[in-house]
Order: structure tokens, then sequence, then C-alpha cells
């Protein structure tokens, strides 16, 4: 993320402390009540999602200032996964200990990880998210959104009253802080009697002066990060250490376990004929994004479509997107996804008879009911590849359908032994699956600074 964020933003000479030394005390030194808890979150959190961070001694202004060659990512920015410490934070937000988070991510991680978003305020954007110009809708991507600095993406609205344009919300160096994340990180900032930094240099103004409105209402502020800030002589207390460890030494003193992450992705197979008389009927089948057809889906490498009734027929190798098969005659098919760098699992494979599809009627389970019971069944069984269809719906003015599929492609797991951190990834399957459905079971606005 931070290689790609950080080309292209706007050059900037002047970029503050970077290459600072790292600092380690022990893990378990935190322990605190507190009754409105805040975490502000940096790139220091991410850094064991396999992000480099900015200003550390292997950081990307770092080695950009000693004319060094910039890391290579560990995997692709979009299939990157929350950490320990973005999963420690969404359970301590569910069991009602953390109130907010104030992120200067952009890499959207807290919300993959069960963070609501109304509980989240994400100050320089997320590159996984557009807005709408007009009525302010939010959109959230599967995909990385092309550009930075507030522009225009090219798509638009999909609200039939409205239809605006859509911006990225990712910020340039001078770009104002969006109200809509600023005011309530404020307000919670102000509320708080603890403030807990984590993995953050607090060196980019005006983001890292709102811990200090905590110490000014009487609250507390805690400095977790592997470099000295120029805030510790404000803070009770600061901890140099890994995020990861000192957090997860929290998480076992509230006797509290830190959730696996389940990675849901949706895609859109679509079905239409050209007649409804067998004779003359031709079809075409297109395997897209559930954004639109000429959204990206970055986590498919090809798909492969056979004809199990008609082995004389040769499998068709789709590998350009968007994935796109016409044919004539009718044909049950087998749709086979292979899936990308950094899924859990190769491929999974899905049937469909191929009729006129008017015996085929129109449903719809529920987005969120169909994940959470995919992130059940994967915590259950250890493994991703499980797959269950969201909806069906006519394709308006044309004879066929199209179905979204919720698709299970990576399964973490995190657990401490000695309070060490361990990630366990599962391999996932790689055979075919049935497909599992839900019917199987019941004011003011600064600009981006660097502190001087």
């Amino acid at each position: 993320m931070s290689l790609g964020y950080a080309e292209k933003l706007s050059y900037r000479e002047d970029l503050g402390n970077v290459g600072m030394s790292e600092l380690f005390d022990p893990s378990d030194i935190l322990q605190s009540k507190s009754k409105h808890l805040v975490a502000f979150t940096g790139a220091g959190i991410s850094t064991s999602c396999g992000i480099p961070d900015f200003r550390g001694p292997t950081g990307i202004w770092t080695l950009q200032r000693e004319g060094k060659p910039l890391p290579k990512a560990e995997m692709p920015f979009h299939r990157a996964m929350p950490g320990l410490t973005h999963m420690a934070l969404a359970e301590l937000e569910k069991v009602g200990f953390l109130k907010f988070v104030i992120s200067q991510n952009i890499d959207g991680l807290h919300l993959r990880s069960g963070i609501p978003r109304e509980k989240l305020a994400e100050l320089h954007g997320n590159s996984f998210r557009e807005i709408c110009s007009s009525c302010g809708k939010e959109y959230i991507r599967d995909f990385e959104v092309e550009t930075i600095g507030l522009k225009e993406t090219g798509r638009r609205c999909s609200d039939l009253n409205c239809g605006g344009k859509l911006k990225d919300t990712v910020l340039d160096w001078e770009d104002a802080l969006p109200p809509k994340e600023i005011n309530p990180a404020e307000k919670h900032c102000k509320m708080a009697d603890l403030v807990i930094c984590l993995g953050t240099s607090l060196q980019i103004t005006p983001a890292c002066n709102l811990p200090l409105k905590s110490v000014r209402a009487g609250g507390k502020l805690v400095i977790i990060n592997l470099q000295a800030t120029p805030k510790d002589k404000k803070a009770a207390l600061v901890i140099h250490g890994q995020v990861d460890q000192v957090i997860a030494g929290v998480l076992k003193c509230l006797n509290l376990k830190i959730p696996p992450f389940v990675r849901v992705d949706r895609v859109r197979i679509s079905l239409s004929f050209s007649s409804k008389k067998k004779r003359a009927m031709k079809w075409k089948l297109r395997i897209s994004g559930v954004h639109g057809f000429k959204a990206p889906l970055p986590f498919l490498e090809s798909v492969e479509v056979s004809f199990p009734d008609r082995p004389d027929l040769k499998i068709a190798v789709l590998k350009k997107q968007p994935f796109l098969l016409i044919r004539s005659k009718s044909f049950i098919i087998s749709v086979k996804l292979n899936f990308g760098e950094g899924c859990g699992c190769s491929s999974v494979e899905l049937d469909f008879p191929m009729d006129s599809q008017d015996a085929m009627e129109d449903f719809d389970y529920g987005l969120e009911n169909v994940i959470q019971s995919l992130r059940n069944r994967a915590v259950e069984f250890s493994t991703c590849g499980h797959v269950s269809p969201i909806l069906r719906k006519r394709i308006s003015e044309s004879i066929g359908t199209f179905t979204d599929y919720a698709v299970v492609t990576s399964l973490v797991k995190h657990e401490c032994i000695a309070l060490k951190p361990v990630v366990l990834t599962s391999n996932g399957i790689t055979g075919k699956r049935c497909i599992e459905s839900l019917e199987d079971e019941a004011g003011d606005s600064p600009k981006r600074a660097r502190e001087s």
C-alpha cells in the first residue's frame, strides 16, 4: 500500500524525521481500565500485514531519502489482510471496551477487520472507498481505486435518483481533512479518558494533535511505537515495542481471544440468451465484479468453463477481464474460478443448468446473512473455499439472469504463545465444492502538513 501511495503523492522535500531508531520495552507493561477508550493508529500496525511503513529504518520515505531501492510488497495490496492488532481492536470494540478508532492509514484494514464504519474515522482516506460528490453515498470496493487526491474516478453513483460522479477519498499533501472524519474524531478524543496511539510517529499534522485533546480534557495518553515521538512528553505511558506483542498482552490480561479473519469476496455470474427458441438460441456467460461489468476482479486470475455432459468439447479458458464466453446450444456448464496471488485456496467450481432461465426464480438471502454464515463455516472447518449465492435477479431487457456469489478466499488465525504473536494461515481447500445456501440454515477542515 505505502509503495503505491508514496508514488502517487505529489512531491514533497520535507518529510520530517525518517530512519528513526527502534526501541523495545516488555510487552506486558500496559494494564488499564477505561470508560471511553479511543485508539489512534498509524502505519506501524500494518507492517505485520506486509505493508511497509514510512519512517522506520526500512520505511518508504527513509529509503527514498537514502536513494535506496524501495522494498517489495509481500503480497498484492488488495490482498493485504488485517493483522493481530486490527483483529484485537475489533474484538475490543465488539465487547464494548473500545468506543472509537481514528486511523491515519489508507489501507482499509480496520473496516475489513469488522470495526463499524460509524465507529471509525479514516482521516487520510481509504484506497478502497469511493464517495459520491452529489449525495455523499460511500462505496467500498474490492479493488484499489485508481486515483488519489479526491479526483473523479470515472464511475457514477448507482442511486437512480442521483447518478453523481464518484471521487476517491485518499488525501494528497495539501488536501483538507474531511469534516465527516475529523469532526467525530475530535469529539471522541475530547470524551476519551484514555487514548492509545498505536504504531504512529505522530508527526503528521493536524492528525497528530488529536490525542492531545484528551489530555487537555483530563484524559490520559498512551503511546505504543518503536520510535520516539514528539508527543512522548505528554503521554502518561510510552511503550517501545512491537504493537502486536503489546496488544496481545492486553487481550490476555482481559481474558479475550483474538478473532480469526475471514476474507469473503464477491463475484457476479450473468447468463443471458438471444432467444427462447432452443434451435436459434445463443447464450452469453459473463463473470464480473458486483460493482459493475467493467469493475476489475483483482482476486481472480482466470476462469475455466467446461461442459460435463459434452466431454468432446474443449474447456474454454478465459484469461482476460471481463471474462466473457458466447456459445450456441444448451449444455450443462461448470465454471471454475481460479484465484490469484494472496488467496488461501486455488479455486472453486460452480455448476449451472442451461435453459432459458424462465423457471429460475429471483431470490435475495441478504448479504450480511450470507457473509456471516460463510465466516462461521470457515472458522468451524478451518478452511476457505466455501461458496454461497447471495441473490439472483433477472437481467433487465434481456432473457437471462445474474447471480451474485460470496466466496471465502482467505482465513487467518492469530495465536499468542508466550505473548509472541503467531499467524496461522489456512491453506484452504482446492477441490470442487457444492454451492452453500442459506436455505440450508435458518466545521473545521485543516490541511495535512508535517509537524514542524
